[in-house]
């Protein structure tokens, strides 16, 4: 590149002010405190009063809230991912499967937000979704080997993982504080359920698309849409 021409993607991304750079990390403290309190239907004004900053410097920082929700849970779906290559890792696939599913519900019952994310899906947050996928390829093949070696039910179908977290996040939602253990019992029914051989069989699983739909269909209204500037 010749001094003064334009980065070949366009131009280069500026990096921000001390200030901006401060603001952005208050943003993303106060909103993963917001979210792991109320789920991701808490509003972006909600998260700016935690984080002592005006609404308009909200929306400079983040003009979305997928943009938000992006940035505070990209460790948390990182740590997801990461508990399906330990499950891959384990000789035993069923204690491998086992594990991810106790550890991914343990990760929704201690974030109220992130219990919403493993249920939502982010169309534009590329890298999460990438995450997520890559996770989900795992899974299928650890799918495969707890079959293979007779402990997982050949009817379990890839898309149950889906179900089991939407479930899961309904349980921790219902009970919260009153009874924060409630979801242990729940996997556990559900571990026993899944295990070889099938008492009896079950109904066909919904089409991978229409799940697909479900997951767009469970964000928050808000998720995309910016709020009203209110300091104005």
């Amino acid at each position: 590149m010749t001094p003064g021409s334009q980065h070949p993607d366009g131009p280069a991304p500026q990096p921000l002010r001390s200030d901006a750079e401060r603001n952005r990390e208050r943003i993303i403290a106060a909103a993963r405190k917001v979210f792991a309190r109320d789920g991701l239907g808490a509003s972006m004004a909600s998260v700016a009063r935690e984080a002592g900053v005006g609404i308009a410097t909200m929306f400079r920082r983040f003009p979305t809230k997928e943009e938000l929700v992006a940035a505070v849970f990209a460790d948390r779906m990182d740590a997801y991912a990461d508990a399906v290559a330990v499950a891959l890792d384990d000789p035993d696939p069923w204690h491998g499967f086992i594990g991810y599913l106790e550890a991914a519900c343990a990760m929704q019952a201690a974030d109220y937000g992130f219990a919403d994310v493993l249920t939502t899906s982010f169309p534009t947050a590329k890298a999460m979704e990438e995450r997520r996928n890559e996770a989900y390829t795992g899974m299928v093949r650890l799918i495969d080997r707890a079959k293979a070696a007779g402990r997982l039910r050949e009817d379990f179908d890839p898309s149950d993982l889906v179900l089991i977290h939407m479930a899961n996040a309904g349980v921790v939602n219902a009970t919260g504080d009153a009874a924060p253990d409630a979801w242990r019992r729940v996997v556990a029914l559900f571990i026993q359920s899944f295990e070889a051989p099938a008492r009896g069989p079950l109904p066909a699983s919904p089409e991978h698309d229409a799940l697909h739909r479900a997951m767009l269909r469970t964000s928050p209204a808000s998720l995309t849409t910016p709020e009203p500037d209110t300091t104005s």
